[in-house]
């Protein structure tokens, strides 16, 4: 656990290293991807599919790593992960088979979740309650940075080759297994008995308070919006005529804006212990704002203005809604529901895709309208979460509570 002082201890620290390597490291093929893809004459709306495979992988992959990172320690699993992941991103571009392309994306979509899943897991399992919002939010900020970076970087080599960038990360990503083998530390713990399996986490999601459940369908509908935005933006600035290092540069942009959110808004907005309304405003203004830059003809001007709204609203979410979703596991559990948390997350980016695909084909401009619409339906299933968990305030049933093991503690009045 972290200590009294006010600096974070070297553990810490080197977590958060971790995210800020994965930032960069993993971005690098991102920005590339569309004109990879171009250049194989693969139609547009595959680039969806691919995403949605990638993200498909989270989905089957989030709960048993963290079914497993409970039961076990979580060390090994991350390495696995990210083995399987450099071995989805060199089989990516030597398939050349839409088949085997999208099989790529599943597996290197799989092992990246152990990543996701366990590294937060570890990185909550470090920190006080009262600072979990301030350590989670320096995590994306940092992540944030890497993946500046990384779009930057892999933007300039995209300039002179397209399929070295994929082997590239892979690479690195390898050599960043090494780090992490050498840095990660943590402590024994007792094996459970019988083997976990990945359907234990499913089943055991079923035992979820209606209202956590809710919150989580309005997760993957505001993640719809975020993926298709993320995606189809580079997608739609490419088809617009800008080059992959224009991108990177903005994308550098919007990381710079994410960090200035994540150092400086994210931890003042905390002290208000008012999660569920930021989370609610953030869907509003988001849909707002999306509705308003892709409408006008200043293609440059808005991304360049308004649309860096939508990223600070981005940047702000994911730690309000981690730090939301973790007050309701005890420590014991941390992994297997942020395991469910990224299930439902990787849904949303799974569906957003590939319906994204087809309408980008009829129609671009469309694909940010329903974006708006997503935003809209999160913004009601969270408010009806909200309303919902305030009735149980009073109680202490617990929002995930097996026979026989500790309950789920509901979300604290002054967090809401």
């Amino acid at each position: 656990m972290m200590s009294k002082t006010t600096k974070p201890s070297a553990v810490i620290i080197i977590i958060l290293s971790h995210y800020f390597i994965q930032g960069v490291l993993h971005n690098l093929g991102h920005v590339v991807t569309p004109t990879f893809v171009n250049q194989l004459g693969i139609p547009s709306f595959m680039f969806g599919f691919f995403f949605a495979a990638m993200s498909l992988g989270m989905f089957f992959g989030a709960p048993l790593w963290g079914v497993l990172g409970d039961a076990r320690l979580k060390k090994p699993f991350i390495i696995a992960g990210l083995l399987l992941y450099s071995l989805g991103q060199v089989f990516f571009v030597i398939s050349e088979n839409l088949v085997l392309m999208t099989l790529a994306r599943f597996i290197s979509g799989f092992g990246v979740s152990a990543f996701i899943t366990l590294m937060l897991a570890h990185l909550i399992g470090h920190v006080d309650v009262k600072k979990r919002t301030k350590y989670i939010s320096l995590s994306v900020a940092l992540f944030a940075l890497g993946v500046t970076l990384g779009y930057q970087i892999g933007g300039i080599m995209g300039d002179y080759f397209i399929k070295e960038v994929f082997y590239i990360q892979a690479a690195l990503n390898t050599v960043w297994v090494g780090y992490i083998a050498l840095t990660m530390k943590e402590k024994h713990i007792t094996r459970v008995e019988g083997k976990p399996h990945i359907f234990q986490s499913f089943k055991e999601a079923t035992k979820l308070e209606p209202s956590l459940l809710i919150f989580l369908i309005g997760l993957t509908t505001a993640t719809m919006s975020a993926s298709v935005l993320t995606k189809y933006f580079d997608v739609y600035m490419i088809d617009l005529g800008y080059s992959t290092r224009e991108l990177g540069t903005f994308v550098m942009v919007t990381g710079f804006v994410g960090l200035f959110t994540n150092f400086v808004l994210v931890p003042l907005l905390s002290k208000l212990k008012k999660d569920m309304t930021i989370m609610l405003m953030i869907q509003i203004v988001s849909a707002i704002v999306v509705l308003i830059v892709f409408r006008n003809p200043n293609f440059i001007l808005m991304i360049y203005t308004v649309f860096l709204i939508y990223h600070v609203m981005k940047s702000m979410f994911q730690p309000f809604e981690q730090n939301y979703i973790s007050l309701y596991a005890p420590k014991e559990k941390h992994s297997s529901i942020l395991g469910v948390r990224h299930a439902f997350f990787s849904i949303g980016m799974v569906i957003g895709p590939i319906v994204s695909g087809f309408i980008y084909d009829y129609n671009p401009v469309r694909v940010f309208d329903f974006s708006v619409v997503m935003f809209m339906v999160a913004f009601v299933l969270m408010l009806v979460s909200h309303k919902m968990n305030k009735q149980k305030q009073t109680t202490f049933e617990g929002a995930y509570a097996p026979t026989g093991e500790q309950p789920w503690q509901p979300v604290p009045a002054d967090h809401e």
